[in-house]
């Protein structure tokens, strides 16, 4: 059940005095009825609020319904826990004062050195590890515990069975993650620190209910609850400090049942409008007045070549051969060159025989399924231009899709362009989908996420080094200001004290009578400030009598230090600005590395009916796949980019992370939409200078640039 404020949420009664034929509201995902359908609404509106919390994960700023759905998902996650490791994770919680993270820490540790019948796991074998599965636990009185175990190949097959020690066993990685077994945790107890399992729990599996001796001080059962033992202490009055608190605590109780029903009533009869706190889901979005003025949304083009409902496939197939074109030997080749092949007739087409030759060449390497399928029909491991075919037919006879045996037919007839592109593409996604599970493309997405771990890992070095010097410069110029401050402090002491230090700074040539004067005694200093204060006229003639050639010497030096002092705030700025240039050519460069190891595309966003915005760096476009169907389409122009920006509403979550996402990448998206305008005008203009030819001088077909898909050449493509 959905937590509100962190507590349990009672569900609505029905109403007592429902005939069985009447009219009713019930909402969906919790089967409550009601009778007023403004209650309903109230109910809905409240369920669809962001302030419900998962019991079982602890995932909060959810809606109910979304709850409920992590709630079920973690059930099912926790469900997986084998049966002989339920009964060692219970005795570990049961009375564990530890938090929930070290808690689930501390029986991940205990279950990684548990192994049980079914686990899979790594064995050490011919000094190697390999895949296996432990059959079960063979006892022979030996001291060290000993497992019968299944080998398992690269086809997921059992090779043989052998006995190995439980040392050799290792886990490539945790049987069951953290957030599993806090799950598991917060299903299993009813109590948290010192945590405690459920009754009929401990009773299935046999563990204790009395707490341990040293608990026992501190907490016993009352009415089958563990309660905190307090302690008796007694104030200024003689009273009980607890029973001063349980008075205090009985008013409070009241204002607060007598505030609650008092709120009830002030939303049955009158509901209290809250300020909404943005964002919130788009579809809860209301017009208001603060609202900017919002363009109205471009209407996306879908001339497509293919059927509407192969767009996504396209896509697809079309995103993975760029991706991994180095991988699998390709040269890339454009979105619109793939299309127009796709649709053309031509059953030998040079782009086409590549793309497939490509994806069979690694499921040959991979020693997968297809790879023994074609040692059983004895043919080559090399695909030529003419034999590409008869491998597309041998996959199609492995995977035994019944929708594609007819296409089979076709192909085998010599006639793959008579195929329509529904079927090219699907035979594509297929072997896309089987190239995914190889161990080379598994292993090169290895890689990159080491290497994208490894730039981030550098990146915010990197940065916690800057922020070190920075801090490291506030201190040292902090010091300096101080010990400046200080020094200014104490030379202004030492001339105010000192009567033998000249006004400009000099000090004066003590002879021996005038030393013999200061030390005597106190008269002379006495007469001294005396005579200053009855002769205020001494010090401008002081002033007039000093020497012209030292004040331009004073002057000389002050413009001196003020030009050092410009000089270096000038060249302390331009070492900052050189700074701050250095780290954005880094922070670029970081960018342009982790786009270059990318995992997959993502979309950028959804909007508020869920549309999905796609972005691929090598077209350029900005597709929008049309939710809840199969439609299509796509923004080619900066105007259109600008005009989609301009129609998101930020009060929605959805787009705003949308708008977020293409202010993000809005000068990459119209910096590749420029050059492929320039690329359309430059096709353009070739195609209407080949229409201005005579028919005697005309160049060829496949000159034309709306033909390049034809000219297409693998310069990767192995020997």
């Amino acid at each position: 059940m959905p937590l509100f404020k962190r507590k349990p949420f009672g569900l609505a009664e029905p109403p007592k005095d429902l005939e069985p034929y009447a009219l009713v509201y019930q909402v969906r995902f919790t089967k409550e009825i009601f009778q007023d359908y403004q209650e309903y609404l109230n109910r809905i509106n409240f369920y669809r609020q962001r302030v419900w919390m998962c019991k079982y994960t602890g995932k909060s700023n959810m809606t109910y319904e979304e709850a409920l759905v992590s709630e079920k998902h973690a059930t099912q996650k926790v469900q997986e826990l084998p049966n002989e490791l339920v009964a060692p994770a219970l005795c570990i919680i049961q009375f564990s004062m530890l938090s929930l993270r070290d808690l689930a820490d501390a029986i991940a540790k205990k279950l990684q050195k548990d192994l049980f019948v079914g686990a899979n796991l790594y064995g050490r074998k011919d000094g190697s590890l390999y895949p296996c599965k432990v059959l079960k636990l063979v006892e022979n009185g030996v001291e060290k515990i000993q497992y019968e175990v299944a080998w398992i190949n690269k086809t997921r097959k059992i090779t043989e069975n052998s006995i190995v020690l439980g040392e050799d066993l290792v886990w490539k990685k945790t049987p069951f993650s953290r957030n599993i077994l806090k799950s598991f945790i917060r299903e299993s107890t009813c109590r948290s620190i010192p945590w405690v399992i459920h009754e009929k729990l401990a009773q299935k599996h046999g563990i204790s209910t009395d707490p341990p001796q040293e608990l026992r001080s501190r907490f016993f059962f009352k009415d089958g609850q563990l309660v905190a033992k307090m302690k008796k202490r007694k104030n200024g009055d003689g009273k009980n400090v607890g029973e001063v608190n349980d008075e205090s605590g009985k008013s409070k109780r009241k204002k607060v049942e007598t505030g609650t029903s008092d709120a009830v009533k002030n939303e049955n009869n009158q509901p209290k409008e809250e300020p909404v706190k943005y964002p919130i889901d788009d579809l809860l979005v209301q017009p208001g007045p603060d609202d900017p003025l919002f363009t109205d949304r471009p209407f996306p083009s879908r001339d497509f070549n293919v059927p509407m409902d192969c767009v996504g496939d396209l896509l697809m197939v079309w995103d993975f051969c760029s991706s991994f074109s180095r991988l699998l030997h390709l040269w890339p080749f454009s979105l619109e060159d793939f299309e127009n092949a796709i649709c053309h007739k031509d059953s030998n087409l040079v782009l086409i025989a590549e793309t497939h030759s490509a994806l069979l060449r690694l499921l040959i390497k991979d020693d997968s399924e297809y790879s023994f399928a074609l040692q059983k029909r004895k043919r080559k491991p090399k695909i030529s231009l003419i034999t590409w075919t008869d491998y597309v037919c041998d996959f199609l006879e492995m995977i035994n899709i019944t929708e594609l045996s007819s296409s089979m037919t076709t192909i085998k007839r010599g006639h793959y362009g008579l195929l329509d592109a529904n079927a090219k593409l699907w035979v594509l996604r297929e072997l896309v989908s089987h190239a995914l599970e190889t161990d080379l493309i598994r292993g090169k997405l290895d890689e990159h996420i080491e290497q994208r771990q490894m730039l981030g890992a550098i990146r915010r070095g990197e940065a916690l080094e800057y922020a070190r010097k920075r801090r490291e410069e506030k201190e040292q110029l902090k010091g300096e200001s101080g010990a400046d401050g200080l020094v200014k402090e104490n030379s202004l002491e030492s001339t105010g004290s000192n009567p033998h230090i000249a006004e400009n700074g000099n000090p004066i040539i003590e002879t021996g009578d005038m030393v013999e004067e200061v030390i005597s005694s106190q008269q002379s200093n006495t007469f001294y400030d005396r005579r200053q204060l009855d002769c205020p006229s001494m010090k401008t003639e002081e002033k007039q009598n000093v020497d012209p050639k030292v004040l331009a010497e004073n002057v000389t030096n002050s413009c001196e230090k003020e030009a050092q002092k410009q000089l270096s705030g000038d060249k302390k700025e331009a070492e900052e600005r050189k700074s701050k240039e250095k780290r954005q050519q880094r922070r670029e460069y970081f960018e342009r590395e982790m786009e270059k190891r990318s995992i997959r595309t993502s979309p950028l966003g959804k909007d508020r009916d869920y549309n999905r915005y796609w972005w691929f760096r090598r077209d350029g476009r900005i597709f929008i796949e049309i939710s809840d169907t199969k439609q299509w389409g796509y923004y080619s122009t900066k105007e259109e980019v600008d005009a989609l920006i301009r129609s998101l509403n930020r009060k929605g979550e959805r787009e705003r992370a949308l708008q977020i996402q293409l202010e993000k990448f809005y000068g990459k998206i119209c910096l590749e939409l420029q050059k492929r305008s320039k690329d359309l005008a430059h096709k353009i203009a070739l195609e209407e200078a080949v229409l201005r030819r005579s028919t005697r001088v005309r160049a060829p077909p496949r000159e034309n640039p709306a033909n390049a898909f034809l000219r297409y050449v693998n310069k990767w493509k192995e020997d």
